[in-house]
């Protein structure tokens, strides 16, 4: 029934690639997106689409409201860039030092806007309304799905989905899960201060890096003996700063790193063993401290019926589509405020480069364009299969 908008969303696709690489060369990080949002808001302005601009700070938010009577559901395209020199030699690449699309937002924000393009001739046959929500800020919490939310952008909304190019993912393959799907992911930061003094009279001292790397060590011991084996966490300490040169011993160290968990009884137990720790090691060595810890985006949590709809008709989109089934991953993804708020689901596109393989957030990252349209096209099957689940 809908295969002429299929087939009008893969017209779109050098659209879409054009629209990706020029975003792509002018990344902005989060919070900062004045441009980016610009040019979204233009595009809707240029297709006649009603939209609004500065939802929940940098947001962009555009409704094509159906000829026929149905639900309203939002479709989400995150837009924002991360703080990384890109090492591409494509002709795409930044051309703002130190910013990079480097997860696949510039794609995610290209398969919207191609989207919405292919539905504005077809407004009259479509049941329901669609929300075009172009979000800022996921990046760096608190991000820009919380304060969207918060300004009742999705007060009208009945269901939510979205997407994410994944490049762990084959090109062609659609994964999700009914539940849980992503990880609740926070961050803290551990500062010792100690007592410096010659590499020749530790005896004088309270060495910081000593005590700092018996803490990055004792605190591995938080998930593989403090932890359920049968609950999923993880506790990542990313950074270790110390010391100025080869001869002195510091004074001061910094530890900072991430949590991953699903289970909030599981985050706070280990936020409660963190704090034993650190207090007992510094408390051992004579030395004070600082620990901060930010609890972050919660966990991505599918609503079972919604993910069902992505896999069991993501392939009507496209015949040479297969979906999956997966694990939860421990990444973690502010489209979390979406879930807690309204029916939805999140999935993955697969968009692997079978010979550039670098993962997200690295400064060679880069994503099959072909899954572009994979994109747009899965998204609309979850709007049109949302509409059909409630006639029935």
């Amino acid at each position: 029934m809908w295969s002429h908008i299929y087939q009008a969303i893969d017209e779109q696709y050098e659209k879409m690639v054009e629209t990706r690489r020029y975003l792509h060369q002018y990344p902005e990080v989060s919070f900062h997106e004045e441009e980016t949002a610009r040019y979204i808001a233009d595009t809707y302005e240029r297709l006649g689409i009603p939209f609004e601009k500065h939802v929940g700070g940098n947001g962009v938010i555009a409704t094509l409201k159906g000829g026929k009577p149905g639900k309203t559901v939002a479709l989400r395209a995150d837009f924002d860039a991360l703080p990384i020199q890109e090492e591409n030699d494509a002709p795409y690449r930044s051309k703002n030092d130190g910013a990079m699309h480097a997860c696949g937002h510039d794609g995610h924000t290209a398969s919207l806007l191609g989207l919405a393009e292919a539905l504005v001739p077809y407004q009259e046959e479509l049941p329901g309304t669609l929300v075009f929500l172009h979000q800022h800020a996921e990046e760096y919490a608190p991000g820009g799905a919380k304060p969207i939310v918060e300004s009742g952008a999705l007060e009208e909304v009945d269901a939510v989905f979205g997407t994410h190019l994944w490049v762990n993912t084959p090109t062609g393959v659609i994964q999700t899960a009914r539940g849980p799907f992503m990880a609740g992911a926070d961050r803290f930061e551990i500062k010792i201060q100690g007592k410096g003094g010659h590499g020749a009279q530790p005896h004088q001292t309270k060495d910081a890096i000593v005590i700092a790397s018996q803490l990055v060590t004792s605190l591995q011991q938080v998930v593989s003996r403090r932890v359920d084996p049968l609950k999923t966490a993880v506790l990542t300490v990313g950074t270790f700063e110390a010391g100025q040169t080869f001869n002195i011993i510091a004074d001061s160290a910094k530890l900072t790193g991430t949590v991953r968990t699903f289970d909030p009884d599981v985050q706070n137990l280990i936020i409660q063993e963190m704090e034993k720790i650190i207090k007992g090691t510094c408390t051992g060595y004579d030395a004070e401290y600082e620990f901060l810890y930010e609890k972050g985006y919660p966990p991505v949590v599918n609503h079972p019926e919604e993910a069902d709809l992505v896999l069991q008709n993501a392939p009507n989109a496209d015949a040479n589509l297969k979906t999956e089934e997966i694990e939860p991953v421990m990444a973690g993804e502010d489209f979390a405020y979406y879930l807690l708020e309204k029916p939805g689901a999140f999935y993955f596109t697969g968009a692997q480069i079978p010979d550039h393989y670098y993962p997200h957030h690295h400064p060679k990252f880069d994503f099959d364009e072909k899954a572009l349209p994979h994109a747009a096209k899965t998204l609309f099957q979850a709007f049109i299969s949302y509409q059909d689940r409630l006639e029935n």
